[in-house]
């Protein structure tokens, strides 16, 4: 069973829809990209594209986010996803003010979704990932050309290796061609 793995919610579990159309990240991997990011994630705001179950919005939210939006186009996920949001922000003592859960292609949905994030969580279907990455970070780059110093997490297997223009993949965790892996991608330098 999946749970939060950090932070005030810690320990919550996590639903995610039966069958193989949501491939949920992973506790271990969560737990390494947010030991890796710990110190950008209080007080931030996240877009969780192609959340599935939100596993990675609601352990920045349990971490200390102020608040972002989930992305995601499968109904069954939705359902999931909005049960997970209520537990988290019930653990944390607050209400969902703050947060969204947008029923659409993370492709295509309407950005900027209520504010521009500083963080930016992206787990698509491993099948889609040299499709819509450009695509994705065409559109992020254009977004968040105001933003300081925004971040791109991207989970993929280990033998694919994405190059976008004007972002470099800063850190990468995971081990193996064929098992998770993350790329913590920020903006090149100009």
């Amino acid at each position: 069973m999946m749970r939060i793995t950090g932070g005030k919610a810690r320990g919550i579990p996590l639903l995610a829809p039966k069958g193989n159309s949501v491939r949920p990240a992973t506790d271990s991997m969560r737990q390494a990209v947010f030991s890796s990011i710990s110190a950008r994630v209080p007080g931030s705001r996240f877009f969780d594209l192609f959340a599935g179950s939100g596993a990675y919005g609601l352990e920045a939210l349990s971490r200390g986010a102020v608040g972002g939006v989930w992305v995601e186009k499968n109904n069954k996920a939705i359902e999931c996803l909005r049960q997970n949001l209520a537990a988290v922000t019930k653990s944390l003592g607050g209400g969902m003010e703050n947060t969204a859960v947008v029923t659409a292609d993370a492709v295509l949905a309407p950005w900027p979704l209520g504010g521009l994030p500083d963080l930016v969580f992206i787990d698509p279907p491993y099948d889609m990932i040299e499709d819509v990455a450009p695509r994705i970070f065409t559109r992020l780059t254009e977004l968040l050309d105001s933003r300081p110093d925004p971040l791109v997490i991207f989970e993929m297997p280990g033998e694919i290796s994405l190059n976008p223009h004007g972002w470099n993949c800063a850190k990468r965790l995971g081990k193996g061609s064929h098992q998770p892996s993350v790329c913590l991608f920020s903006r090149t330098a100009t």
